[in-house]
């Protein structure tokens, strides 16, 4: 409509009423062609993004060489998690299995997911997130998966500490941790320390600091904002939903008001 109303404008001062109406018509169509066209790059942008993401989650998985029923359950909710449907889950099944092969190129894929997200911080966390999701659904990350983790990470600008703290942030709201009615076991404090990036001897102060932080720079608005896709603000939702459970099994410890 607005280039419709700029080519109504342009023609009108060149050729008077005739140039007005063919100039509104022009701009018109105009916008309807750009519209399609960013439309177009979205979609292809996105396949691309889905793409590398489960390529690489495949690759991941098998890295310890067996791809067990638990972590292909994990990789259906996240399927679901996404809202894939119809052609684009074909296509992510497709390229999950693509990650499994021998020959697959990791370091080629995650550059070429580097590249898709112009090294957006938050979406390589959601994105390094989602790994985490994956290969953790069996109860453990084998060795072999943590050390392509960090190699994935690295070679995105991350640090194997953010690995750590996703995979900490992962167990210490993994369900079944703690006796009903009971205190939290001490390895999943210890791990939710790690999920909020502070230690046992933080004061609770320096704790809601941490706290405050991360939710802030993962608030699924704010990160809208810097560029998210809406495709994946589930991801930025139960990032945000796991710090919060973190949290609370240190107030719990802590008595933090």
């Amino acid at each position: 409509m607005f280039l419709a109303f700029i080519g109504a404008l342009i023609g009108g001062a060149i050729g008077g009423l005739p140039g007005f109406l063919l100039g509104g018509a022009a701009g018109y169509y105009s916008g309807i062609a750009l519209q399609r066209f960013i439309i177009g790059n979205l979609r292809v942008a996105q396949t691309q993004l889905f793409d590398s993401v489960f390529a690489i989650m495949g690759a991941l998985c098998k890295a310890d060489n067996v791809v067990s029923r638990e972590e292909i359950n994990a990789v259906e909710q996240i399927f679901k998690m996404l809202n894939l449907q119809g052609e684009q889950r074909d296509q992510a099944k497709a390229a999950f299995s693509r990650g499994k092969q021998p020959d697959f190129d990791l370091d080629a894929a995650v550059d070429q997911f580097g590249k898709i997200t112009r090294g957006r911080g938050p979406l390589l966390q959601l994105f390094l997130q989602l790994q985490v999701m994956a290969v953790a659904a069996d109860g453990r990350i084998d060795p072999a998966e943590h050390e392509m983790l960090v190699r994935i990470a690295r070679r995105l600008g991350l640090s194997e500490a953010d690995v750590s703290q996703l995979e900490a942030l992962l167990r210490a709201t993994k369900d079944g941790r703690r006796t009903p009615g009971g205190p939290p076991p001490q390895n999943q404090l210890a791990d939710a320390y790690t999920a909020l990036g502070v230690t046992p001897e933080s004061t609770n102060a320096e704790i809601k600091r941490a706290y405050r932080k991360l939710i802030s720079e993962n608030h699924p608005d704010k990160l809208a904002s810097r560029g998210l896709p809406d495709s994946m603000r589930p991801v930025a939702e139960e990032r945000s939903r796991e710090l919060n459970a973190a949290y609370d099994l240190l107030k719990e410890a802590r008595t933090i008001k």
